[in-house]
C-alpha cells in the first residue's frame, strides 16, 4: 500500500491505533498523547493490566484521564485475556482460575468502556487445555460469552469474537472465519440481543490461508471491527505482500463503515515513524 495511493482513506475508512502493539516503547499512560501527536484521534487496547482483571479504580481513572487529556477516543477494548502478549490467547473458555478471572473482569471492563464512550468489547476465546474435553470448554465459553454480550448490551456496545491464526496460536480453536461466525451465531441465539459481531483481522485470516476477499463478501454484514497488518511479518502496510488497499476497498463496497484498527508491529523504528503509508490528513476520524 503505497502512500500515494491512500489519499481517499480519509473518507473511506476510519483508522484507529492499537496502543497495545504500537507505541509500546512508551509507558501506557503516555501512549494516547503519542498517538494524538501522530495525528490519530481514535485508539484501541488489549486489556492493559495483564496481571489482574480488576485493577484499582485509581489505575482505571488514570487511563481515562490520559485518553481524555490526549483527545483520543477509545473505540475498542479487550476483556481480560491472560498474558497477552505472551502464551495465553484468552481466558473465557479455560476452566478454573482463568475463567473466574474473566467473569470478574466483565463488569469492570464494561464500566470502564462506558466511562470513555467505547462501544466495542473484544472477548478472546482461549486456548484448548490438555486433558479437558473440548465440549466442556465450548460450553463454558458460551456461558461466559453470553454474560459478556449482556454486559456489552447494558452499555450500548457490541461484543466482538476474533479469529486468530494457527501457526502463531496452535491451541486456539477459532482459526477460521466460519469457526468464529459459528460461535457468534450461538451467542446471538442464546441472548436474542444480536450484538455479537465478527472481528475481521486480515492478518490472522491471511496467515490461516483463507481467501480474505471471500471472507469479506460472506461476512461483512456480521463484522463489527476490522484490524490490519501486512503479511509476512505483521508489519505496517507495504512491508509485506497483502493487497490491503484492495481489501479495504472491498470492505467499503460491502457496506462496512466501522473502525479499522492498526494492529501491526513498528519493527526496529519508533512507532511514530511507522505511519508513512497513511497521509496525515487521513489519520483523524471524520
Amino acid at each position: 500500500m503505497a502512500p500515494s495511493s491512500t489519499d481517499k482513506h480519509g473518507t473511506d475508512q476510519r483508522f484507529d491505533v492499537n496502543l497495545s502493539i504500537l507505541f509500546t516503547e512508551l509507558p501506557l499512560l503516555e501512549r494516547p498523547a503519542a498517538a494524538a501527536a501522530a495525528g490519530f484521534t481514535a485508539v484501541e487496547l488489549w486489556w492493559p493490566w495483564i496481571e489482574t482483571p480488576t485493577p484499582a479504580q485509581a489505575e482505571l481513572d488514570a487511563l481515562k484521564k490520559a485518553l481524555d487529556d490526549a483527545g483520543t477516543q477509545l473505540v475498542g477494548l479487550n476483556f481480560y485475556a491472560g498474558q497477552l502478549p505472551g502464551p495465553d490467547r484468552g481466558a473465557l473458555s479455560v476452566p478454573g482460575k482463568e475463567s473466574d478471572r474473566f467473569r470478574a473482569n466483565i463488569e469492570v471492563a464494561a464500566d470502564f468502556a462506558a466511562s470513555v464512550g467505547c462501544k466495542a468489547l473484544n472477548a478472546l476465546y482461549g486456548n484448548r487445555v490438555e486433558d479437558v474435553n473440548p465440549q466442556i470448554q465450548d460450553t463454558l465459553a458460551l456461558e461466559n460469552l453470553v454474560l459478556a454480550a449482556r454486559a456489552a448490551d447494558r452499555i450500548g456496545a457490541i461484543l466482538l469474537v476474533e479469529t486468530l491464526n494457527k501457526p502463531e496460536s496452535p491451541l486456539y480453536p477459532l482459526v477460521s472465519a466460519p469457526a468464529a461466525i459459528e460461535v457468534i451465531d450461538r451467542v446471538n441465539a442464546a441472548t436474542g440481543l444480536g450484538n455479537a459481531k465478527f472481528l475481521l483481522d486480515i492478518y490472522h485470516l491471511s496467515m490461516n490461508g483463507e481467501d480474505v476477499s471471500q471472507v469479506i463478501a460472506a461476512y461483512a454484514d456480521k463484522t463489527g471491527h476490522v484490524q490490519i497488518a501486512d503479511n509476512p511479518g505483521r508489519g505496517a502496510p507495504g512491508t509485506g505482500s497483502l493487497p490491503l488497499e484492495q481489501l479495504l476497498e472491498e470492505l467499503t463496497k460491502a457496506g462496512y463503515e466501522g473502525w479499522v484498527g492498526l494492529e501491526y508491529k513498528a519493527g526496529d523504528r519508533p512507532s511514530a515513524e511507522s505511519f508513512d503509508w497513511l497521509p496525515a490528513e487521513a489519520r483523524a476520524a471524520r
